[in-house]
């Protein structure tokens, strides 16, 4: 691969015109980033086959545990990464929240999760944490209606009223008339949600809580959500089962699922009033001005639910991999910033692939030089 071709590597679905302004910027970013973590000459940065190339040294097996979303992905990769460096790198896929906890508790050289942790929560891991956005996700809203023949639409103020149980028929005049030309039927609307705490119900209730008045003035964002309305199922496969089991039902399930799964996935109102489907442009779209709103430069935790733009889909987010630099020292964290280097770069063909979503060229230039900044920062502990 050249240099030329890997900015538009990092996601191929951002327009030309747009690559092209960030392809210098993305450049320098991932030529700094491999300075700081290789001690090879610039010649021999990549491969023959024009893969990145990791630097030799120090091997040391690594540790993490966190979120199911990115499993496969993170799976995949880390058997690929063996093989061209012989590191071995072990991920339990326990749930975002079971992934904090393990970051708090020291226990794992790095978690996972699609949930950013509190203020709070990094108070308590007694370390600097880092987030580091890997790929790109979304929530897709599916449902039961075998009358429709076209993607159902619906806003999120909407949505919002169905999971609080006060909107209860599938033929009102709201729905309606988001929907002229279809054949809603006078029937209940029957609400299925997690019954398990997780990622997944974060993103949706964030959305649900930035979109929805009503809803954010009652159960709000949580990976653990007091649900007024609806029945519960446990994880994707149970709300899938769940939804196909009974007709006139609407739920919510990750989006990479509901593709695998030919499941109908609702077109969801924008912030610039488009209905739009979780199709991977329109999930990249959200991520575009994503960290405009950070709180710092090493702090990207942020927020794409209801994210700026006519085309962005409503109920994005990033997942994440946590970092603990000061407490693992020196050998590991050059390590894992090393195999992000190249997930970042080398990865996202294969991420496109599961159905995940790369990092916009925009956004993966951020992300990389903040990798470079972690990777040339002294450490307190060796």
């Amino acid at each position: 691969m050249t240099r030329r071709r890997l900015v538009a590597h990092i996601h191929p679905l951002i327009p030309r015109r747009q690559r092209a302004r960030g392809a210098t910027v993305a450049l320098v970013a991932l030529s700094g980033l491999a300075a700081a973590c290789s001690t090879s000459s610039p010649s021999d940065r990549r491969d023959s086959s024009g893969n990145a190339r990791v630097a030799t040294g120090t091997r040391v097996d690594l540790t993490g545990a966190g979120a199911t979303f990115p499993y496969p992905l993170y799976s995949r990769w880390f058997n690929d990464y063996a093989q061209r460096t012989d590191v071995r790198i072990n991920y339990q896929s326990i749930g975002s929240g079971g992934g904090i906890r393990q970051m708090i508790e020291g226990t794992v050289d790095f978690g996972a999760t699609d949930v950013p942790m509190t203020d709070a929560e990094l108070a308590q891991a007694g370390t600097p944490v880092v987030h580091i956005p890997t790929v790109l996700g979304a929530v897709a809203v599916t449902y039961n209606l075998p009358e429709l023949k076209r993607p159902l639409r619906v806003s999120g103020d909407l949505l919002g009223l169905m999971f609080l149980g006060q909107l209860t028929k599938w033929n009102d005049s709201r729905l309606r008339a988001l929907n002229p030309d279809q054949p809603l039927p006078a029937s209940d609307i029957l609400v299925v949600h997690r019954a398990d705490g997780s990622g997944t119900s974060y993103i949706f209730s964030d959305y649900l809580t930035s979109a929805s008045a009503a809803w954010a003035a009652g159960p709000g964002r949580g990976k653990d959500v007091l649900w007024p309305a609806g029945i519960g199922g446990k994880g994707n496969e149970g709300v899938a089962g769940q939804v196909k089991q009974m007709v006139g039902s609407i739920g919510y399930v990750e989006v990479v699922y509901a593709r695998q799964n030919f499941l109908p996935v609702a077109h969801i109102q924008n912030v610039a009033g488009r209905f739009i489907s979780p199709m991977p442009y329109e999930i990249g779209s959200a991520a575009a001005s994503a960290f405009n709103g950070a709180p710092s430069s090493r702090d990207l935790r942020s927020s794409l639910v209801n994210a700026p733009g006519d085309q962005s889909y409503p109920i994005a987010s990033f997942t994440w991999i946590l970092l603990a630099p000061e407490r693992i020292g020196r050998a590991k964290a050059t390590q894992l910033y090393q195999f992000l280097q190249w997930a970042l770069a080398d990865g996202a063909t294969t991420a496109s692939a599961l159905g995940y979503v790369a990092l916009p060229t925009v956004t993966a230039t951020r992300v990389l030089a903040l990798i470079d900044t972690l990777a040339a920062a002294p450490l307190a502990k060796p």
